[in-house]
């Protein structure tokens, strides 16, 4: 009697020692780190953010480039020469000469055919569509950087349970070999904790791998391995209904914005191609000297001084401009088509996220009462256990159901954030100013305007 007394009082620490574990896990230091501090290092650090941006200003220095076709070329060419000239049949005709001569011209395009103002025009439109892709570029690594941490906190917490359920089932085991020797129960039951301790031990050991995993792919988007980490007090603000989502989605989410943008650029392309099939005018100036010296010969001097006007009419190029106004119009009809594309795959990811996050809330409340249930009925089969009227196995089973059902309401809370923050990312709202992440935010207008203009220097 009083074996199993004590069977009994170390099967109740154990219990306890289980709905602890829940306790433990929420007392995190004030110093740890948030998760709007997690995102502001991801914004700061993350390569993919600075490749972007990077990709981003070769961009702004197409608008350059078209500017060009407004502006003069100036080009400068000298020549020295020095030979000796024989003339034939008359001996002792030979004669050594020295040439040289300088001359810069200035060519001043008027007209091409309106091929400069529609490759700006272009050239604006794709930086547009640049600063969408920079921004869609910048709420995927939030969102990586918010499941990263969401799976840290996830797998760490999975991993004290299966740790916690280790201790448990040893206090179990050793219970039940004090009741065996005294008679109370058989082999079998040492032999069904002996499993139970086993696989728990198995699914801390994947528990472990699978935590080390999630703790690589944090250090990969944040730029530095999680320290403590603390679970969000609460979602971050989200639209009211599906409906509403759906229509701010369509209004400002960076994917089909980029789309737009990148059509017009083509429409604007297929206008710039088009007129290298219209006449182009241009002015050009030039400034020329020369000098002559031939061997017992005075040197003679000449200067050139002209501008005269150009006016080239294409009309037949062997079909390589027709050719490239089809292709170009090929193009503009598949980005216009990208844009539906984008428009239905925005779609497609808002109803994904938001029924996620409704699934993840369900799934929230039902853990929750299961783990209630669970518990209370683990109690009661305890009891019963003291009592003889429940096996080992039925003590174990109640325990494992108990350990499921705390994992469960732990991955669906995680589940639900994640959800919170890929509904944010797929209206087009998980950016660091909409965020109000306490970081010092890139303005991609300042590159801009420094090289939109630009005339001279090959720094950046």
């Amino acid at each position: 009697m009083h074996r199993r007394t004590k069977g009994s009082r170390i099967l109740g620490n154990g219990l306890g020692a289980l709905v602890l574990t829940g306790i433990l896990a929420a007392a995190v230091p004030a110093s740890a780190e948030t998760l709007m501090q997690a995102l502001s290092s991801a914004y700061g650090n993350n390569p993919d953010i600075a490749a972007e941006r990077a990709r981003l200003k070769a961009t702004d220095e197409g608008v350059a480039k078209a500017k060009s076709g407004w502006r003069p070329s100036v080009f400068a060419n000298g020549t020295a020469k020095t030979g000796v000239s024989k003339t034939t049949p008359l001996p002792g005709s030979s004669k050594s000469y020295d040439y040289e001569s300088v001359s810069i011209t200035l060519t001043q395009p008027v007209f091409n055919g309106f091929k400069t103002v529609e490759s700006v025009r272009s050239a604006k439109a794709a930086v547009r569509a640049g600063r969408q892709n920079l921004l869609a570029v910048e709420q995927q690594v939030l969102l990586d950087a918010a499941t990263a941490y969401m799976n840290v906190v996830r797998d760490r917490e999975i991993l004290r349970l299966r740790a916690r359920n280790i201790t448990v089932l040893k206090e179990q085991l050793q219970s039940t070999i004090a009741r065996y020797k005294v008679g109370e129960v058989t082999k079998t039951d040492v032999s069904q904790a002996r499993a139970a301790l086993a696989q728990a031990r198995s699914d801390y050991a994947q528990a472990k791998a699978q935590l080390a995993a999630t703790i690589a792919a944090y250090e990969k988007v944040v730029g530095h391995k999680p320290g403590r980490l603390k679970f969000p007090r609460s979602c971050p603000k989200l639209p009211l209904g599906l409906k509403d989502a759906l229509a701010r989605a369509s209004r400002i989410n960076p994917n089909i914005l980029a789309a737009a943008y990148s059509q017009k650029a083509a429409e604007h392309n297929v206008k710039a191609v088009f007129g290298d099939l219209l006449p182009s005018v241009s002015i050009q100036a030039s400034l020329s000297a020369s000098r002559n010296k031939v061997e017992d010969s005075n040197s003679t001097k000449t200067r050139d001084a002209s501008i005269m006007g150009t006016i080239s009419i294409p009309i037949y190029q062997g079909g390589f401009v027709h050719d490239s106004v089809r292709e170009a119009r090929h193009k503009a009809e598949a980005a216009r088509l990208s844009v539906a594309v984008a428009r239905r795959a925005v779609r497609q990811q808002v109803v994904s996220a938001w029924n996620n996050l409704i699934a993840a809330r369900q799934v929230i409340s039902a853990a929750r009462a299961q783990v209630t249930a669970s518990r209370r009925a683990y109690e009661g089969v305890r009891e019963e256990y003291k009592a003889g009227s429940r096996t080992t196995l039925d003590v174990l089973n109640a325990q494992q159901t108990l350990l499921n059902a705390r994992v469960s309401l732990v991955s669906a809370r995680a589940a639900e954030m994640t959800a919170a923050f890929s509904l944010l990312a797929a209206i087009g709202e998980l950016t660091a100013w909409r965020l109000g992440l306490k970081v010092a935010a890139y303005d991609p207008t300042e590159h801009y305007k420094a090289v939109k203009s630009k005339l001279f220097g090959t720094r950046r």
